[in-house]
């Protein structure tokens, strides 16, 4: 964002609903998986990792939004295949982060989608915003709240966070039902991991590192 860019203004109410929406899913174990999506064959449990759900901010500080995902090892196949879980193909943030870009970029550009992200405490650089709509673009289901096209898995997400009691932090399941996960027309939950050292983990790195990127400030763009 410039300095001679206005920073949007977004209704207090709606940065505190996507944020309390994001910030539900942190912490979420994700360890489902009832067969190899490539061959169909039987796995069985190799390992848990650490997953970037979203960035946002708190107080005017940086907080990462992380999950745990379980993978599994095909014993047919051999394949290394995650949990079900609400990340599209080829990407490294959570899918309702990417819909909010996707929505937004349908009305705007992508340097003034990351400043509405900002706005809302939602830290996505213009670069990955341009990214998530040139390769991911597709229909995501919306609503109008407050005047702006909000995706419905933010909200679902948000619903979700107020249901949730004390103490009692939301489950895996949940979160994919919240965000649409199965679904028809949605990218598929499973794929193949790539192998370590490979050009197009090493893409996805780089991707990661551009979304992780910090805004010191919402006029530092």
């Amino acid at each position: 964002m410039t300095n001679s860019m206005k920073s949007p203004l977004v209704p207090p109410m709606l940065s505190t609903i996507v944020q309390a929406g994001l910030v539900a899913v942190d912490g979420v174990t994700f360890g489902e998986c009832m067969a190899c999506p490539v061959c169909g064959g039987p796995v069985s449990g190799y390992d848990t990792r650490k997953k970037v759900f979203a960035l946002v901010r708190e107080n005017e500080r940086e907080r990462t939004v992380r999950v745990t995902v379980k993978r599994f090892s095909c014993r047919r196949c051999g394949r290394i295949v995650n949990a079900d879980e609400p990340f599209y193909p080829g990407t490294r943030i959570g899918s309702p982060v990417i819909d909010l870009c996707l929505t937004l970029a349908t009305t705007m550009p992508a340097n003034r989608t990351a400043a509405w992200l900002d706005a809302m405490d939602v830290i996505v650089n213009r670069t990955s915003c341009r990214l998530y709509a040139r390769d991911h673009a597709r229909p995501v289901p919306a609503t109008a709240l407050f005047g702006i096209r909000m995706p419905m898995s933010v909200i679902s997400l948000s619903t979700l966070a107020a249901g949730a009691g004390q103490g009692s932090p939301v489950s895996g399941a949940e979160v994919l039902a919240a965000c649409g996960f199965p679904s028809a027309g949605r990218a598929a939950l499973h794929r193949p991991l790539p192998e370590e050292g490979k050009e197009g983990d090493a893409e996805n790195k780089e991707k990661e590192r551009q979304v992780q990127a910090p805004q010191h400030s919402r006029n530092s763009q």
